[in-house]
């Protein structure tokens, strides 16, 4: 396949690119072998955590005494690039639903005894993590949930439903989003949910449009009683880790988009340049030309604002939230364009489930949905514009 002309990243170092080169050697071994196959499975093998984890890819922002790797964002941004590319994005959405949104709060809020028990299995792929927040009436709105922790004695005692929950079906733990107070944003916790728990229930594995080798279930709590000690963090505190913890999962989403943008492009390549009509190849015609130019633009965009997320996320910079939320909106808008521009190329054969363009294109349609909804990002956006503006305006009065 022909190799995108990827330029060099001022952010990116040495190590970054020979951890790029192993994530690629994993895919090309570990995946994309078998993503047909999983993708009619709608699953994939539970052992590839393992797999995973011994390939050092799912604790690298952690900390090394829990078998992390101590890495920065940079790191995680290169993993989903190339996971992306693996032709099933089910089974990189699987991985990094355990590897980011499950546990990357565990890892700066939880107890020792709840990282040696939960999130250091988790890293070695002895556990399968999901996160447990979106229910039937609160998706987006999290500070709407109902699903209730009421204390009793030294436990906790959940009822409600989650939906939506990527991992649900096969999940050992679930970082578990519950409402342990008063109505709205302050009466939100977080516990560490074990799935072997009495009371607990996997409803329906959920039927999707795309990413269909990850796992998506409905889970039901009926009077489930875990330790109290499970809570995460303080009490009352869910909330803001859920929103704290939403640029990792906000810029994996945008890294993401970014590896598929590139996938596809090398792919139009490939095909623009083989495919003759009226004895010329797709590629020779200037329409073509122009939307290729239009998809490489579009791609490059999305990783120079995906890049500079990381890098105010690395340096703790409270902007990094900001500069997330337009990364993921613009990747989500950029990779469902180059997506239908690549499937159009592809012509007939565009259409046909032996190729992956079909399937990426279906893919990414929930690129938009995933960890808040473009409409959404884009409301961050607009209100910090605004009291930033209005902060800007006292100021010179």
């Amino acid at each position: 396949m022909a190799a995108y002309p990827r330029q060099p990243s001022v952010h990116l170092t040495e190590d970054h690119e020979a951890f790029r080169e192993s994530v690629r050697a994993f895919v090309e071994r570990e995946i994309r072998p078998h993503a047909d196959e999983w993708e009619r499975a709608g699953i994939f093998p539970r052992d590839l955590y393992r797999q995973a984890a011994k390939a050092g890819l799912l604790g690298l922002r952690y900390d090394p005494m829990w078998g992390g790797s101590g890495l920065d964002y940079f790191a995680t941004v290169v993993l989903c690039e190339e996971l992306a590319k693996c032709d099933t994005l089910g089974t990189a959405v699987g991985l990094m639903a355990q590897a980011e949104f499950a546990l990357s709060v565990l890892a700066d809020e939880a107890s020792d005894s709840l990282k040696a028990t939960w999130l250091e299995p988790a890293i070695q792929g002895e556990l399968i993590g999901a996160i447990g927040v979106s229910e039937p009436g609160a998706g987006s709105d999290v500070a709407g949930l109902s699903t209730r922790a009421r204390r009793d004695g030294d436990d906790y005692i959940i009822s409600g439903q989650k939906t939506f929950i990527t991992n649900g079906t096969r999940a050992d733990f679930i970082t578990l989003a519950v409402r342990t107070g008063e109505p709205g944003p302050r009466g939100i916790s977080l516990v560490v949910f074990p799935t072997a728990t009495p009371g607990f229930e996997v409803g329906r594995k959920l039927d999707k449009l795309g990413a269909r080798a990850s796992d998506t279930g409905e889970l039901f709590f009926d009077s489930c009683r875990i330790p109290a000690t499970n809570v995460v963090g303080v009490e009352g505190s869910g909330m803001r880790y859920i929103l704290s913890h939403f640029a990792g999962e906000r810029l994996v989403i945008a890294a993401l988009a970014v590896g598929v943008m590139e996938h596809l492009i090398e792919m139009a390549l490939d095909y623009g340049n083989e495919r003759n009509v009226f004895g010329t190849p797709l590629l020779g015609f200037q329409t073509w030309q122009h939307r290729l130019a239009e998809m490489a633009t579009r791609l490059e965009a999305t990783r120079q604002l995906t890049y500079q997320a990381a890098d105010l996320l690395n340096r703790g910079d409270h902007t990094g939230e900001i500069a997330v939320s337009m990364a993921k909106s613009h990747a989500a808008d950029s990779v469902k364009f180059v997506a239908a521009e690549v499937l159009q190329l592809h012509g007939g054969f565009g259409q046909m489930e032996e190729s992956p363009v079909p399937r990426y294109y279906r893919d990414v349609a929930g690129f938009s949905i995933g960890a808040g909804t473009s409409e959404i990002m884009r409301e961050i956006v607009a209100r910090a514009l605004i009291q930033t503006r209005a902060a800007g305006t006292k100021e010179r009065k």
